[in-house]
Parts: C-alpha cells; structure tokens; sequence
C-alpha cells in the first residue's frame, strides 16, 4: 500500500460536486468548473509542471473521480 497525501475528496461536496440526470438516472458528476480543473491537472502533469500543491489537489480529485465511478456503476447496475 502506498501513502499519499491528497486534498480530502469531502471538501469538494458543497461546491464541486453536482447530481446530474443522465438517460433518466441521476449520476454523481463534477461541476463543470471542477471538471475543467482536474482536466487541467492531468494536462499539466503530463507535461511534469505540477507543483507540489497541485499534486496534492489532483490526487484528491483522481480519488472522488474513482469514488463516483463506484457509486454511479451501482446505480446504473440496481436501474
């Protein structure tokens, strides 16, 4: 098990998360600003220009992003 330190993925719950309908289901989704964000943080570092703070922030975001991953297939499963 490897440790890494991450932006806990709770802070983004009032102001970056949204429930979104998607074919009739409502799904867990980023906000588009955040969605843009972790997009920005991904480009960044496959270009290595990630600061350490950003680091920080993308591994909290990678990890909610794997979270509504989980929730979202359990709900389309139990649909």
């Amino acid at each position: 098990m490897v440790t890494q330190t991450m932006i806990q993925p709770s802070s983004w719950v009032e102001t970056g998360i949204e429930l979104r309908k998607v074919r009739g289901l409502r799904l867990f989704k980023f906000t588009q600003e955040l969605q843009m964000r972790f997009e920005t943080l991904i480009e960044r570092q496959k270009a290595n220009l990630l600061t350490v703070e950003e680091t920080v922030e993308l591994a909290g975001l990678t990890e909610l992003d794997r979270i509504f991953t989980l929730m979202n297939a359990r709900i389309i499963a139990e649909s």
